[in-house]
């Protein structure tokens, strides 16, 4: 595992124990390097995060979006958490804006809110998501035929 994922596995899995990333990088000896990536309480669209309830379950994917191409407008029931290891991507929260997350960057899913992240660039963009999810439930969902996705009427921020 490269160092900069492992340390954002361990950042990720450090904000659900009852400890501070601070006092669990002191649990490691000192050759060992721990670099924060991210450290929030709000998702993307500022809201507070919440955990589920149920049987917990921890799922890590990774997600490689081509040029061009977008996710489609979707939303996530629980809170998700990720890295871009390559690229960029062009996130449009419903009611919120259009927010760039570029590689090196560790951001926070919007909880509930519907989005699509574009690929607007010439290479593909290569991140990895960790979701706190619940067992036999998926972390992302379409909206309905009910409810088309309209675009942000936000200004764009970062």
């Amino acid at each position: 595992m490269k160092p900069i994922l492992r340390s954002f596995v361990f950042l990720t899995l450090a904000q659900l124990l009852p400890c501070h990333a601070q006092e669990a990088e002191k649990a490691y000896k000192s050759e060992i390097s721990v670099t924060p990536l991210l450290k929030t309480q709000t998702d993307a669209a500022g809201k507070p995060i919440t955990w589920p309830t149920g049987t917990p379950e921890v799922t890590a994917v990774r997600v490689e979006i081509p040029p061009g191409k977008q996710t489609g407008w979707h939303r996530h029931p629980v809170p998700c958490f990720a890295y871009v290891l390559e690229g960029e991507l062009s996130v449009e929260l419903e009611g919120v804006g259009t927010k760039i997350v570029k590689a090196g960057e560790a951001f926070t899913e919007a909880v509930n809110v519907l989005h699509n992240g574009t690929n607007k660039g010439t290479t593909p963009v290569k991140l990895v998501m960790f979701v706190a999810g619940e067992s036999n439930k998926p972390y992302a969902e379409r909206p309905s035929a009910a409810e088309p996705a309209k675009p942000a009427e936000a200004p764009a921020n970062r």
